[in-house]
């Protein structure tokens, strides 16, 4: 008959082995999310743009979204160290290496509320610390897009109004809160950023050219919602 001392030893072994495994799962994940952030950004990665409504060329076929998964481009916020890839999607498994760029709403260079999701305890744990007028960069594999923050905000899940379209173009950053909850978190914090300018990636080092968003220039009017 197992004594209880022999019984303790067998718990004990079990929980070692419980965490050991935990503890391999969490480095895996880690490692995957690393490799992803580092992941650079290259031309193939250029995602083809249509023109404005109201353009000589607005009924061409718009162009196709990227697979799931895929390096749209990578966000920051200089003023509080976020720097993370956005991939294409808004699942558990794409959150879990980046930042995702949510569907159905526009790409940067398009036209109305680009929407990027991330976790509060990874990828956006420093958007704790955001203030409105602070400087978020989206880096495609062409352009650079520069935003100003101009409001953050506390929803609820369901508040899905954040990622309606906006006249001049905008980017909205949503990850839960509290950012320190344990368990799911029952809110939304949301960071709403206008673009106030866009440069040029050129081919070599550096950047080229540059100048602010134009509405009368043959950018891309994209989906949104």
């Amino acid at each position: 008959m197992m004594t209880t001392h022999a019984l303790l030893q067998w718990t004990e072994r079990g929980l070692i082995a419980v965490g050991a495994g935990l503890a391999i799962w969490c480095a895996a994940i880690l490692i995957e999310a690393r490799f992803h952030q580092a992941v650079p950004l290259t031309p193939p990665l250029v995602v083809t743009q249509t023109e404005l409504p109201g353009d000589s060329h607005a009924n061409a076929p718009a162009a196709l979204a990227p697979a799931p998964g895929m390096l749209v481009g990578r966000l920051e916020a200089p003023s509080v160290g976020l720097s993370t890839v956005v991939l294409e999607g808004s699942d558990d498994a794409t959150l879990t290496r980046g930042s995702g760029h949510i569907e159905d709403t526009p790409f940067p260079g398009q036209a109305g509320n680009v929407g990027i999701a991330g976790h509060r305890d990874t990828t956006f744990r420093a958007l704790r610390r955001i203030h409105v007028g602070d400087a978020l960069e989206f880096t495609t594999a062409d352009r650079l897009y520069r935003y100003r923050i101009s409001k953050t905000l506390i929803v609820g899940p369901d508040d899905v109004y954040v990622l309606d379209p906006t006249p001049k173009p905008a980017l909205t950053l949503v990850t839960c809160y509290p950012f320190e909850f344990v368990g799911h978190a029952p809110r939304r914090f949301i960071v709403r950023a206008e673009l106030v300018d866009e440069v040029t990636r050129s081919s070599g080092s550096g950047w080229s050219g540059g100048s602010g968003w134009s509405g009368g220039s043959s950018r891309s009017g994209g989906s949104s919602r």
